[in-house]
């Protein structure tokens, strides 16, 4: 277990508890394992929107209010009214917020770093898309890479060695991965089929491995994967094409989610084959696909409303304006206002801007995932420093 166990003393007790773990398949079982708990230093994140701290705010400007009102009361460089996924994956493994890596002001490196930036995909994209190129999955890896190499030069007698890591946060790291929505809707923007967007999948994911073998070849051994969400539940698709494609009986549309599922299909293959290739890597797959749609498709079920109305944005069916979204300002006789607000309550809300969850989803996904319940292998978060051989 390379001394990842959060009590080397524990010994026999310790040896014991983790045999039992890696024998065992269900959740259940797993509690059981008392005492196996990873010691995590550190996390170090590579993504998207979804879990993006400030990344694209600290290159384009910070993301406007009223993002950030409900946990921070002020914009905090999520879209997101508080706290995103990623944030409660820090503070259950009680590490703080991840500071993004292209954020410089007041920024501390000591427990990791986000990479995430939002518009980020895993391939490279060639066209621009909202105004601007996405930081794709590698250059995050060169950033990273990077902040490696800085971090063990930097370390010793700089001023700036109390913001970073000791070296061996890094083998004792949480490697959080949330991307890949962007590489469906970039080619759904360049007006590809469904069946030509499929096509590329199989390339997204070897560069998708790549990256993961790349980190792996620097120290990485624990890696949480999230795969990606419902596309046909997000309410700016379900803007955009409601009237071209059929709606399941939720509501969602069938053919956008079926190109998630595709994508998510490929993804448990390609980390199936990591587990061979990589024998010293612990590999947890999240299905988050399953549980947001099991909280927009059954919303009042879990005290939720209007799963398909954006709470911050302006106008339309599902209130949402993609030239207009949460926090946009215009000109009202002679004065700026904001008139892309956030309603009363986000609390009870599961869509923020048409884009990203709240703050409240973000948790019910969060409680939902943490005890492995949903992941392959059933291995709780505060476990995944531990390979489970199928």
């Amino acid at each position: 277990m390379e001394g990842r166990l959060k009590d080397p003393s524990l010994g026999l007790r310790t040896a014991v508890a983790v045999a039992a773990l890696l024998l065992c398949r269900f959740p259940a079982c797993l509690a059981a394992a008392a005492g196996a708990a990873c010691d995590f230093l550190a996390i170090f994140n590579f993504g998207s929107s979804n879990s993006d701290t400030g990344g694209l705010s600290a290159v384009l400007g910070q993301v406007p209010p009223p993002n950030g009102e409900t946990y921070f009361h002020k914009p905090s460089g999520r879209y997101c009214d508080g706290r995103l996924l990623i944030d409660f994956i820090a503070e259950d493994l009680r590490l703080p917020h991840l500071s993004a890596y292209l954020d410089s002001v007041g920024s501390n490196f000591s427990h990791g770093a986000n990479f995430a930036v939002a518009g980020s995909s895993i391939r490279p994209q060639t066209t621009i898309q909202g105004g601007y190129i996405p930081i794709s999955l590698n250059v995050q890896l060169v950033e990273f890479s990077d902040f490696l190499l800085r971090s063990r030069i930097f370390r010793s007698g700089c001023v700036f060695s109390r913001l970073l890591p000791q070296e061996e946060y890094f083998s004792r790291a949480l490697y959080t991965f949330e991307i890949g929505q962007n590489d469906l809707t970039s080619g759904l923007k360049q007006n590809r089929t469904i069946d030509q967007i499929k096509a590329d999948i199989p390339d997204v994911m070897t560069q998708f491995s790549d990256a993961i073998k790349k980190v792996y070849a620097q120290g990485g051994r624990s890696f949480w994967i999230q795969n990606t969400g419902p596309l046909g539940c997000s309410i700016f698709i379900t803007d955009q094409y409601h009237r071209e494609a059929q709606d399941d009986e939720h509501g969602c549309l069938r053919p956008f989610n079926e190109l998630s599922q595709y994508f998510n299909t490929k993804l448990k293959q390609a980390m199936n084959s990591l587990r061979t290739e990589l024998p010293l890597a612990a590999i947890t797959y999240v299905d988050v696909y399953s549980v947001k749609y099991n909280l927009i498709t059954q919303a009042n079920k879990h005290g939720f409303q209007q799963p398909f109305i954006a709470c911050c944005g302006h106008g339309g069916k599902y209130n949402f304006n993609n030239s207009r979204r949460c926090g946009f300002k215009a000109t009202v006789e002679g004065k700026e206002i904001v008139i892309a607000k956030s309603c009363k309550d986000p609390s009870v809300r599961v869509s923020w801007d048409g884009v990203h969850f709240t703050e409240a989803a973000n948790r019910w996904i969060f409680e939902k995932i943490v005890d492995g319940s949903n992941s392959d292998p059933p291995i709780p978060l505060n476990m995944a420093c531990h390979r489970m051989d199928h």
